[in-house]
């Protein structure tokens, strides 16, 4: 009983041959078979089961929200009240959430069921869910490889049927780069599109809410749930937001733009570089303008990213002392070691490392040399990609350099894991949104991602374009992977 959207779902419960009850017993049945796969840091058994019955007979009498029967996990940075949230940091133990964050406020109210909350990369800070503070989450795909970071574990629940829709953050791929590792959607919205309240903070100008399902109408119609304004947080948007789902049929021809420059790149893997060339043959026989484009700073890209990322978890993650939540050291004996024990003890190497990046960067001697100028970087990288997209509708890339990596591949060179994100962090850069799509998978059974970027809050015209992408497949017998429906 494995399904892969909510029309899957509902059309059973319609006829009788499933239930909420029933669904939430096959998630926690895979649950606990996957285990060993590490993706859930607590699982919310009874309180599904609860929340199950509850909307069975919603259903039954006709009052039922938009996602019902939609089972959900949450990445652990998101607050869900009266439960655990620690960002899989050893300096949260124990808190425990005091509210809901808008995003899972508003998708309780429309009678989804969370399961559980997952494991990632500490504060959110890696590429290959290995810096979690309870160990490594593996690839369901091939158990020696990563399911990618820093919402690996997010992606993994979707991919190995432990629940229908995940809830991830995404600063600079933590959704879109899982998700190309573990072959299933991955949409990273607009900056600003959903309210930050409730998600912890790591790089605030950059963090966004996103979808991992295997289902483009799911990820529309979440996004359509969560999406908009928001009292509580004075940076989201008030733009109007679409019926997304409503919106997903489109025989259009598209101008796309494909970034040459990603596809000669030393890093790109051959056979990441053939499906993607694959896909734009495709799309050329489909009618569609396809145009090669160079993107001048993509050089640039990831420094600035660096940069201003650990500059701000330096400031945001200053908060995190001892003093009033949290892992408090038993070993200082004044106020100055209780702080320094407390920070040295309860973060991770990797966070450690961004702090003393981002604290450097912010220092008086070189605050103009690094972040004065990584700001101005960044505008110049905004006004180009926007140049790009008046131009196109959309740009394309591949997501990753690679498929998944092996666990460990890269622990000892911190570079060559940053450089996982290469292709990623143009569109977090820049604020637009932007989502993988899987489009095949190499000699490995490995799945192969294809990034899509378009406008700012052009999100109807992405995940139409993405379920187009999507449905479109291709038979080449030459070939030894084969492109996804």
């Amino acid at each position: 009983m494995r399904y892969d959207s909510l029309s899957e779902i509902r059309k059973d419960i319609e006829a009788g041959t499933t239930s909420c009850e029933k669904l939430v017993e096959h998630y926690l049945k895979n649950i606990r078979e996957k285990a060993h796969l590490n993706v859930f840091l607590e699982v919310y058994a009874e309180e599904a089961r609860e929340a199950a019955r509850r909307v069975d007979q919603r259903i039954a009498d006709g009052t039922a929200g938009k996602l019902a029967g939609m089972v959900v996990g949450l990445k652990d940075v998101l607050c869900h009240k009266d439960h655990g949230l620690q960002s899989s940091s050893r300096i949260l133990d124990g808190f425990v959430s005091q509210f809901n964050g808008t995003a899972v406020d508003r998708l309780l109210k429309e009678d989804a069921i969370v399961i559980g909350r997952q494991s990632c990369d500490e504060f959110a800070m890696g590429s290959s869910n290995e810096n979690s503070a309870f160990g490594a989450v593996l690839n369901a795909d091939d158990e020696s490889r990563v399911p990618g970071g820093s919402s690996g574990a997010s992606a993994v629940s979707v991919q190995a049927d432990m629940c229908l829709l995940s809830l991830g953050s995404d600063t600079g791929g933590s959704v879109r780069q899982p998700a190309a590792f573990c072959g299933v959607y991955g949409l990273k919205p607009t900056y600003s599109r959903i309210s930050r309240y409730g998600l912890v903070a790591y790089a605030s100008s950059f963090d966004t809410i996103g979808v991992f399902s295997r289902s483009i109408q799911d990820c529309a119609l979440m996004l359509e749930v969560i999406a908009g304004a928001d009292e509580q947080d004075s940076t989201v948007s008030r733009e109007g937001v679409p019926a997304y789902s409503r919106h997903l049929d489109n025989n259009r021809t598209y101008r796309i733009a494909y970034i040459a420059n990603t596809l000669d790149h030393d890093g790109l893997s051959e056979e990441v570089k053939d499906a993607t060339l694959r896909k734009i043959a495709l799309l050329k026989e489909q009618g569609h303008s396809v145009e090669p484009v160079e993107f001048s700073l993509l050089d640039y890209v990831l420094p600035t990213y660096y940069i201003l990322t650990t500059a701000e978890a330096s400031s945001n993650l200053s908060r995190y002392d001892g003093v009033k939540y949290g892992y408090r050291s038993e070993n200082g004996h004044d106020l100055e070691t209780m702080y320094k024990l407390t920070r040295s003890e309860g973060f991770g190497e990797e966070v450690k490392r961004r702090i003393m990046l981002g604290t450097f960067v912010l220092s008086a001697s070189y605050y103009d040399a690094y972040y004065t100028k990584a700001q101005k970087v960044r505008r110049l990288i905004c006004d180009e990609t926007a140049k790009l997209l008046e131009e196109y509708d959309f740009l394309i890339s591949p997501t990753t350099p690679t498929t998944a990596f092996g666990l460990g591949e890269h622990s000892d060179n911190p570079l060559e894991m940053y450089l996982a994100d290469l292709y990623t962090v143009q569109a977090s850069v820049s604020g637009i949104p932007a989502i993988s799509v899987p489009v095949g998978r190499d000699g490995d059974g490995l799945s192969i991602g294809l990034q899509v970027m378009a406008g700012s809050f052009k999100e109807q015209d992405l995940l139409a374009f993405a379920k187009y992408l999507g449905a479109v497949s291709v038979s080449d017998k030459t070939s030894n992977y084969t492109l996804c429906k």
